[in-house]
């Protein structure tokens, strides 16, 4: 017969340790985001990726072992290279193009040009801005490797080098570079290998080379 001690509805038989135990149970419960607080949480995860999507291809360059940052030519450096391209019908390609500028104005002088860009949003950015400028016809722009790209093909090569990079590219061109072939080297030369041109000085040097320029060079040495 059951005695009047409401222990014997408890299922432990102890209403202490089963109010204790409720207690308990009340803190292990996740806590609910308010409509408000997952609309923030949205939004920062938003805004997170979206920084992450167009910051990385500018930082990325900063972990390659050469790499080719983007720095704007000046406007002296863009008229530098426009004075050195004599035949205004051939065909150019400015290797890691940035923001197109070059390519855009040799465009306008009438040349076929393409520009590699390894950045995807400097590469869409030089695109429209061709279109604004009412070159689109006359220009090409590609995410590439200007390590991959075939170079035999252009009668102009256009580079806005560093100088750690100019080594292996002396050899590249040396490979590819076709008989009429001309390298326009900015910001740095080409290492043991006379220019057949100069102009500017500083910052806004500008060197030509033609493919005899690399006949007499042995490959690989400074």
């Amino acid at each position: 017969m059951m005695n009047g001690n409401s222990d014997a509805f408890s299922p432990t038989g102890c209403s202490e340790c089963d109010s204790l135990q409720s207690e308990f149970n009340k803190g292990k419960q996740k806590p609910q985001l308010t409509r408000t607080g997952k609309i923030l949480l949205t939004i920062a995860g938003t805004t997170f990726g979206l920084v992450f999507a167009v910051t990385t291809p500018f930082l990325l360059p900063a972990v390659r072992k050469i790499c080719l940052p983007y720095v704007p030519a000046t406007l002296n450096q863009v008229k530098n290279v426009l004075c050195l391209i004599q035949d205004k019908g051939g065909r150019l390609i400015d290797l890691g193009s940035g923001d197109g500028r070059i390519v855009i104005e040799a465009a306008k002088s009438g040349l076929r040009c393409d520009g590699v860009e390894l950045n995807p949003w400097l590469v869409l950015y030089s695109r429209l801005s061709s279109i604004r400028h009412g070159t689109h016809s006359r220009t090409s722009f590609y995410r590439s490797d200007l390590w991959t790209t075939d170079l035999s093909k252009y009668d102009y090569v256009v580079v806005f080098g560093v100088d750690c990079m100019m080594q292996q590219l002396a050899d590249k061109l040396k490979h590819e570079l076709c008989e009429e072939g001309q390298v326009i080297a900015c910001r740095f030369p080409l290492p043991g290998i006379k220019p057949v041109k100069t102009i500017g000085s500083g910052i806004d040097a500008v060197w030509l080379y033609r493919k005899q320029c690399f006949n007499s060079r042995q490959l690989g040495k400074h």
